[in-house]
């Protein structure tokens, strides 16, 4: 009897050293046009999105290149995190490009994350998706700030959310 295919695999995380990018790569035992569907419709992406525990009060999502796309994390504590970021790319069902502006709010003690580009690529494979974050900071310090503000972890758990939200769907 063949071996139980895995859910996903283990995520790769790359930080390199000679630019100020990160790259967060995960596959999911999904068809691409499904893991896509998760992004572009805010319906699905309220329910996963963010860190485990955390919900989506508010999500307002226009879907085109110069669209916007608000939202609002709320954490297990009840705080808010606002999100405010505009598309510049999306190429259905392969890329999506994005850029958040920075939004100043008490939650964030006066040291809100920065404005990054995050390219999202979405390959698939034997009917499974590997998707790929790309974020792209100005500067190592950034960087380095998304990441002691818990960018990877966030974005992990956030991942893990996906994954259980479309094994529910199906």
């Amino acid at each position: 009897m063949p071996a139980p295919r895995r859910k996903t695999m283990e995520p790769v995380i790359l930080l390199p050293d000679e630019q100020p990018t990160l790259t967060i790569e995960r596959t999911f035992n999904a068809p691409r046009e499904l893991v896509w569907k998760m992004f572009a419709d805010p319906f699905h992406l309220s329910r996963w999105w963010g860190p485990q525990g955390f919900t989506n009060p508010v999500c307002q999502l226009d879907f085109r290149v110069g669209g916007r796309w608000y939202h609002v994390m709320r954490g297990p504590d009840g705080r808010d995190y606002p999100a405010d970021s505009t598309f510049v790319e999306i190429v259905p069902p392969e890329r999506i490009v994005y850029r958040n502006r920075v939004v100043e709010n008490a939650v964030w003690d006066g040291n809100p994350p920065p404005s990054f580009k995050r390219t999202l690529t979405f390959a698939e494979t034997d009917g499974r998706t590997t998707l790929t974050l790309l974020a792209e900071f100005e500067t190592f310090e950034q960087r380095e700030g998304a990441r002691r503000l818990g960018f990877i972890q966030g974005t992990l758990e956030s991942y893990d959310r996906l994954a259980e939200h479309m094994e529910a769907l199906t």
